[in-house]
């Protein structure tokens, strides 16, 4: 008996006044997978993205964590579950320091003092774990390069130890030897035993990192792909349109998932 997806949609829906932005949508994310998530501009990626990591709740449909139905109406629940989310803008702090916004929000504190050390040591360790180029703990997040940011972004939303990680377009507005250091992260993580959802327009990262692609176009699922068999033709005549209504030609357990 296979093990049940950590985290699977079922039919959710969501309308925002008579515009309904997602319509019966679908996704599995499984342990030790990376799932690409795919689709044109307003397509809805975005508003999945912000109803799994609790932004707004969704009207209609099933969320299962782990084969149990359960409610994400808030960020905390999201977070409670072990789901995070790194956002294309990263949400990072430019005057502080990397260890200032790995744990804004969540300082540790000792005898009711910040304990700066600990927070410290914590920071590096987590880094260490992470890349092979630690920045200055105490640089403010303004001075590091592009893919630098990246990752104390990504290493902030580890810091609760997740299960699932939401990635939303994480190497839009890197270079080449950046984009390969963040891919090689979201590599590792996987092999971790993580389930991972990355949102990218670019094919070549979903065909290096990603096991899974699903598409949406208009607010549906417009196809489910084994990124490995799949053609990138195939899934980018998904994306635009050329092919419709893929689900109804290939279901989850055609698609492997």
């Amino acid at each position: 008996m296979p093990a049940p997806p950590l985290l699977a949609l079922r039919g959710v829906c969501k309308r925002f006044g008579v515009v309904e932005v997602l319509s019966d949508v679908e996704l599995e994310i499984h342990a030790g997978q990376v799932v690409a998530l795919l689709g044109d501009n307003g397509a809805g990626k975005s508003t999945l993205v912000k109803v799994i990591s609790g932004v707004i709740p969704a009207d209609k449909g099933v969320i299962e964590w782990e084969g149990r139905s359960v409610q994400i109406r808030r960020p905390h629940d999201a977070r409670e579950l072990g789901i995070a989310t790194v956002y294309q803008d990263l949400a990072l702090c430019g005057n502080l320091d990397v260890v200032g916004n790995l744990f804004l929000g969540r300082e540790i504190r000792r005898f009711g003092f910040l304990d700066e050390m600990e927070m410290e040591r914590r920071s590096r360790h987590l880094l260490e774990r992470l890349t092979r180029g630690v920045p200055d703990l105490r640089a403010p997040v303004v001075s590091l390069s592009s893919g630098q940011r990246q990752t104390v972004a990504i290493a902030r939303s580890l810091l609760g130890d997740p299960r699932v990680l939401l990635l939303d377009e994480p190497t839009a507005a890197l270079g080449f030897e950046q984009t390969t250091e963040v891919l090689d992260l979201v590599d590792e993580l996987r092999d971790r035993g993580m389930g991972i959802v990355l949102i990218s327009h670019n094919m070549g990262d979903v065909k290096a990192l990603a096991d899974r692609a699903a598409v949406l176009r208009l607010g549906r699922n417009n196809g489910f792909f084994d990124v490995n068999t799949a053609s990138q033709e195939q899934i980018i005549a998904s994306v635009t349109g050329a092919t419709e209504n893929v689900p109804r030609q290939m279901t989850h357990r055609e698609a492997g998932w």
